[in-house]
């Protein structure tokens, strides 16, 4: 019996949110979440690769928080010290928001071992040319490859010298 578009997309999308789940608590069980959590490392990772300061609304959109949760956890990470908060010289009532050398520091120290367990994990359930695969499917699904455009590098077969996830 074959299954329908509709049934195998479905099944697809099932799968993915599986392993996620499965992955980040697998991933979550680490013992490198002491200084910061897995959800304020999130947000000091995707501040890591904004090359300016980025409005609240533009880090909403690459996090898996709500609008609420992450005001309150970019909030917490102020008043620690690790993200500071400039005003918008485009929008006097907005804010940019951006990593201090203290949130850079600790993204690198959390973002290093991290990485490790990442690749030990992932790793251990595929083969290379399955990353690979992975990696094109997710870049594919997340409209990576379009945002990138037709001039985009094949970085799929060089090796990277230092993960800094």
């Amino acid at each position: 019996m074959t299954r329908t578009s509709s049934r195998l997309a479905n099944d697809a999308w099932e799968a993915l949110l599986t392993a996620h789940a499965a992955l980040i608590k697998h991933l979550a069980a680490d013992r490198i979440w002491h200084e910061v959590t897995m959800r304020e490392y999130d947000v000091l990772y995707t501040l890591s690769k904004c090359d300016r300061p980025t409005r609240i609304g533009e880090l909403n959109r690459n996090v898996l928080l709500s609008q609420p949760a992450l005001s309150r956890l970019v909030e917490r990470l102020a008043e620690r010290g690790l993200i500071e908060r400039s005003a918008d010289p485009a929008d006097g009532r907005g804010v940019r928001l951006s990593l201090t050398e203290a949130g850079r520091l600790q993204q690198r120290r959390v973002g290093g071992r991290h990485a490790v367990g990442v690749a030990r994990a992932v790793a251990a359930e595929l083969s290379e040319e399955e990353m690979r695969q992975l990696e094109a499917i997710c870049r594919k699904l997340s409209g990576a490859d379009r945002a990138a455009g037709p001039d985009r590098n094949d970085t799929a077969t060089s090796e990277p010298e230092e993960v800094t996830t």
